[in-house]
Formats: structure tokens, C-alpha cells, sequence
């Protein structure tokens, strides 16, 4: 379904499928649109929306939007946690506050951000699995009581003081669950695991997007785009950039399924999805290394890719196409994979 961006700018006509501004138009905002406006909009999740409803709904009724409980999102990157959080103040009617963990490296960050929060605030802290302990031990009694325990003085004149806050609402988002200790994980009432996106769910994405992006895509152009899309909204939404990009250099009015499949090709992504690095990838587990186990330092350095690149952003996608298995011993190449990527020898 197409949905109107909420800013008309002035255009001019030109010969292309686009309608541009005499300057650019400002892509920043474009992007802020990009995320859903409204818990309708939000396609996908249908699980986590069924949670929210009934959460804020209880919520409401009581006049304590707090006591709605705290949210932990777990699952790969690019599945929409941020704009979960950003969409839950915008249905409270509050402020969002959007920090990554590893940027809070010391106690006083914490701190000042708790003494800045309003009342029925949302906080987000991306990559929650990343808090260093003393970080993390400041928010226990901040989740479970809204106090901050104030440390003042060393040895036997040492104090704790207990500063109240205000009622927040915390949004934590992780790849790594695992490694979130027993007792931050346990302060959060609500616990969901992100799933992957159906092409039929990710076609209304893409239809969205281009209208916002102000492109001409069919319904079956759509879900071409869409079963590329590797069931991430955030891959999804950067496919629509590039389809944008390939059509206006090319003037072209209509987008079929034909020319999405041009216009990815020539960005290297395969009917299934997969990008150069993904083949790249399957190529050397199942040739380089027998098609493994291979453990990931190895594979990292034989790709020039960082670790936590590999393991965080290809993986969850290749294991989920059932083309890679991550086992004790390290990473191999399954049986599916082994017949499209493993070169033959006579």
C-alpha cells in the first residue's frame, strides 16, 4: 500500500520517474518517514505488536505509562528494534532517548542520562550486551525502583545516598542475549525475539518506502525486491535506494520485476539475496577449507573481514537460508550450500 510522505515539497517536472526539489530533497527527513508513523504502519512483528497493545493499553487505564514494564529485543540488526522504541514514545506521547552501549563507557554517562529523563520516557540503549559492569549495576536499582544509589567516600566513611528519578520506560535491543547477565536481564518484563520478515510482509515495506522515496513500483516489482531483501526491512530499504539510484540514471518511468532483477544484478545481488561477500563467504568455507568446521578468527582473516562483521551481520541471514551451520568447532557449509558454492573437480 502507498502512504504519502507527510512533507509536499515544491517540485519541478523533469523526464524521469522521480519528482526532485530545485535542491535536493532533504534525505535526512526522508529517513525519519521511513519508519512507521503509527503501530498500523509497523508491518511485521506481529507477535511483539500484540505485546505492546496490551501493554500500553493496561498502561493507559492505570495513568502510569511506566508501569507498562521495561522491553528487551533480542535478534540480528536491521529488524526494526530502534524503530520499535521510537514508535512506543510516539504512541506514549514522550521523548526517546537513542544511545548505544558502548558509547557510555563511564558511570557519569549513565547518570546524567537517568537525572535528564521525564516522566513516561523511553530510553533506548542499543547493543545492551556491551555495558561495562559499573554501567550496568547503576541500572539495576534505576530499572526495578527508578533510584539512582549515589556512592560518596572511601573506606569506613563511605555513603550510599538514593536519588528517586523519573518513571521511564527502558528499551534494550542485543544480538548477543547470551551475554546479558541473569540480573540486568531479569529487570525487564517484556522479552522478544525479532524475527526474520516474510517476503509478503516486506513487499508492503518496499511499496511504503517507494512511495515515500517518490518511485513508481508495481505490486510484483515489489515482491521481487522483496525476496532479495534477506528479511531485514533495513537491507530491504537500502535495495529501494539503490532501485531509486538505477531507475533515475536510467529515466526510466516503470518499474517491473524485470528491471529490479537489471537493477540488482548490477549491484551483485543474487535472486536469493546474497551480496558478493555472502558468495565470497561460501566460496572459501566450502573450497579454502573443506567446508569446514572453520573457526571465525580463521575465516575472518582469510576474508580481510572483522569478526563481529561477519558474525553478526552475514551469519544470521546465511543460517537462516540454511547455508551455513555455526557448530562447537566453527563455521560449515551445509549441503544446499556445498552444491551452489563448492567448485567442481573432474
Amino acid at each position: 500500500m502507498a502512504i504519502e510522505s507527510s512533507f509536499t515539497p515544491s517540485v519541478k517536472e523533469r523526464k524521469s520517474p522521480l519528482k526532485a526539489t530545485e535542491k535536493n530533497v532533504d534525505e535526512i527527513r526522508v529517513e525519519a518517514n521511513l519508519r512507521p508513523q503509527a503501530l498500523e504502519e509497523y508491518i511485521g512483528q506481529e507477535r511483539l505488536k500484540k505485546i505492546l497493545q496490551v501493554a500500553l493499553g493496561g498502561a493507559m487505564q492505570r495513568g502510569d505509562k511506566a508501569s507498562m514494564g521495561h522491553l528487551l529485543l533480542h535478534g540480528a540488526p536491521g529488524l526494526g528494534k530502534t524503530t520499535c522504541a521510537l514508535l512506543l514514545a510516539k504512541l506514549l506521547g514522550t521523548n526517546s532517548h537513542v544511545f548505544s552501549a558502548p558509547a557510555l563507557e563511564k558511570p557519569k554517562d549513565i547518570v546524567g542520562i537517568l537525572l535528564g529523563l521525564q516522566e513516561g520516557d523511553v530510553l533506548f540503549i542499543d547493543e545492551i550486551h556491551r555495558l561495562n559492569r559499573v554501567s550496568e549495576e547503576l541500572l539495576y536499582p534505576a530499572l526495578e525502583d527508578f533510584v539512582i544509589d549515589l556512592h560518596s567516600g572511601a573506606g569506613s566513611s563511605a555513603r550510599i545516598s538514593r536519588l528517586p528519578i523519573a518513571r521511564f520506560i527502558m528499551v534494550g535491543a542485543t544480538t548477543k542475549l547470551g551475554q546479558i547477565s541473569a540480573p540486568l536481564r531479569d529487570r525487564f518484563t517484556h522479552l522478544y525475539r525479532m524475527e526474520f520478515y516474510t517476503p509478503p510482509e516486506l513487499s508492503q515495506i518496499a511499496l511504503r518506502t517507494a512511495s515515500l522515496l517518490r518511485f513508481d513500483l508495481s505490486e510484483e516489482a515489489a515482491l521481487e525486491l522483496a525476496l532479495r531483501g534477506r528479511g531485514t526491512p533495513r537491507i530491504l530499504n537500502r535495495l529501494c535506494r539503490l532501485l531509486r539510484d538505477f531507475a533515475q540514471h536510467h529515466a526510466r518511468e516503470s518499474i517491473d520485476p524485470a528491471f529490479v532483477r537489471l537493477a540488482l544484478d548490477h549491484f551483485e545481488i543474487d535472486a536469493q539475496g546474497l551480496d558478493a561477500t555472502d558468495r565470497e563467504l561460501l566460496r572459501a568455507i566450502a573450497n579454502n577449507f573443506g567446508g569446514g568446521p572453520v573457526g571465525l578468527e580463521t575465516l575472518a582473516i582469510s576474508l580481510g573481514e572483522d569478526p563481529r562483521t561477519i558474525e553478526d551481520y552475514y551469519e544470521p541471514y546465511l543460517i537462516q537460508s540454511g547455508l551455513l551451520e555455526r557448530t562447537p568447532r566453527g563455521r560449515k557449509t551445509t549441503a544446499k550450500a556445498q552444491e551452489l558454492f563448492a567448485e567442481k573437480h573432474k
